[in-house]
């Protein structure tokens, strides 16, 4: 273990040592150098010791403020408060619905189906997975739908990791359909200016046909499964119990904890009508209603307030992501996004298509290795210069937010939903899935939900082309 933990220290000093020469060589100046040296050893170090992250990012942000590469008040400036503090009023309103059993209410109105075959039991796991993803987050929805899974195959005497597998693919589908699906789309509708409505728009369309897309591929890989739940299903019967459970009545705290809901849902989706009535700045309904949200739970539900914000807000989560923003702006502030941007603009030599594809599947491809919102912090200051040589590769936006999301599905490290998934599994039925079972049915997913985006890209003129 100790010579395992020395490699690693030396593979990343190696790799570090590597960039900084390798950058000098090409042109950089010091800040340059000093600041693609400093990113990338918060990256590598946080995913190499995944554990630490926190500490790399507060070590790397502390050397650029030490080096002298930004002030205090640009390293403010590029932490995208607005994405954090929008995060954590979500994570206080979806603790206090938790709390209220929210998620058992809304399974007892999706996933509770009569004359249940396999079939329909796929297609409800499927589409709760992803509109829970589209209306909540990934991570809510996921954490939801493992607990609902488990109890369903223990009834049942089946093997939970096939109909895992689905709701995962589904959740990382869904997250892209909405801006408050995934960190990801909330940190690009705040940089690229999108709302609610585009996202509906552009995005969304294109989610459910690749939710619809993905049930062929599921049922086939599945299809023992399947076959085994339905022999189960004549044998045993409906969970009588789970259904009864699962049907009782709203309380009233539960109606009030949905008026709230759906008062903040509506207030998303209209944010930028009551922006442009008011004569606010773009997003700015958008981002302060999760926190307007959050101070009523936190009044109504006085004696929970407290732990709404300890124990539901992400706290070690959130302040990686403020960090890792903070150091993704400074590649912009230094010109170095500018700088590849350039290469990437030379290298497709003038084709937009090309130049999609890249971003989709270069996007995909990272994200299956790296942590999705890792990725998208990293590619932004290059789509945005990207988008500064020519208005018209404004598609790249969507590009980034597809291949992001889709491309968590390739790999059991692709997405915060996935990793969530394994672990739950560990934990509770002290199994996993390899990386290689997990790869060999995420790739098949991942390229022909990607090829079907870029297809929509090609053939649909508002998206650019």
């Amino acid at each position: 273990m100790k010579n395992h933990f020395i490699a690693k220290i030396s593979a990343l000093i190696l790799i570090a040592a590597a960039i900084a020469l390798i950058s000098s060589v090409i042109g950089f100046d010091k800040k340059q150098v000093t600041t693609i040296t400093v990113f990338s050893l918060s990256i590598l170090g946080a995913l190499l010791f995944w554990e630490f992250r926190v500490s790399f990012a507060f070590f790397g942000s502390s050397l650029l403020l030490l080096t002298r590469v930004i002030t205090f008040e640009e390293f403010i400036a590029h932490s995208s408060m607005e994405v954090i503090l929008f995060l954590i009023g979500m994570m206080v309103l979806v603790g206090c619905l938790k709390e209220l059993g929210f998620f058992a209410w809304l399974l007892s109105k999706t996933i509770v189906i009569r004359h249940l075959t396999a079939r329909k039991f796929m297609l409800g796991l499927t589409f709760t997975s992803a509109f829970l993803a589209c209306l909540l987050d990934e991570v809510s929805s996921i954490m939801f739908m493992i607990m609902m899974i488990f109890e369903f195959s223990d009834y049942y005497e089946i093997d939970p990791i096939p109909f895992i597998i689905a709701s995962v693919f589904a959740t990382n589908i869904g997250s892209s359909g909405t801006v408050i699906g995934n960190p990801i789309g909330l940190l690009i509708a705040a940089k690229a200016h999108l709302t609610f409505e585009d996202f509906m728009m552009h995005a969304f369309p294109i989610m459910v046909l690749s939710l619809l897309m993905l049930l062929g591929p599921l049922m086939f890989i599945f299809r023992r499964s399947l076959k085994e739940l339905d022999e189960r299903i004549k044998e045993f019967g409906p969970n009588e119990f789970l259904i009864q459970l699962l049907r009782v009545p709203a309380e009233k705290n539960l109606k009030i904890g949905f008026f709230i809901f759906g008062a903040t849902l509506a207030l998303l989706m209209l944010h930028h009508r009551f922006e442009v009535l008011l004569g606010l700045e773009p997003n700015t309904i958008l981002l302060i209603t999760p926190l307007i949200s959050a101070s009523c739970v936190m009044i109504w539900r006085r004696q929970k307030a407290r732990s709404y914000v300890e124990k539901d807000v992400e706290w070690w989560t959130l302040l990686f992501f403020l960090f890792l923003f903070a150091q993704s702006g400074t590649l912009t502030q230094v010109g170095i996004a500018s700088f590849f941007a350039d290469k990437l603009t030379l290298l497709v030599e003038g084709s937009r298509n090309l130049l999609v594809g890249t971003v989709l599947f270069g996007g995909a491809l990272i994200s299956s290795m790296l942590d999705n919102v890792v990725v998208v912090a990293g590619f932004i200051p290059i789509v945005k210069s990207l988008i500064a040589i020519n208005p018209v590769n404004k598609v790249l936006w969507w590009a980034l937010l597809f291949g992001a999301c889709f491309g968590g599905n390739i790999t059991i490290i692709g997405s915060t939903a996935n990793l969530i998934a394994i672990g739950q599994l560990e934990k509770l039925r002290h199994t996993s899935i390899s990386f290689w079972h997990w790869f060999k049915i995420g790739f098949v997913i991942g390229a022909l939900s990607l090829c079907l985006v870029f297809l929509v890209f090609l053939s649909m003129p508002q998206y650019g082309f």
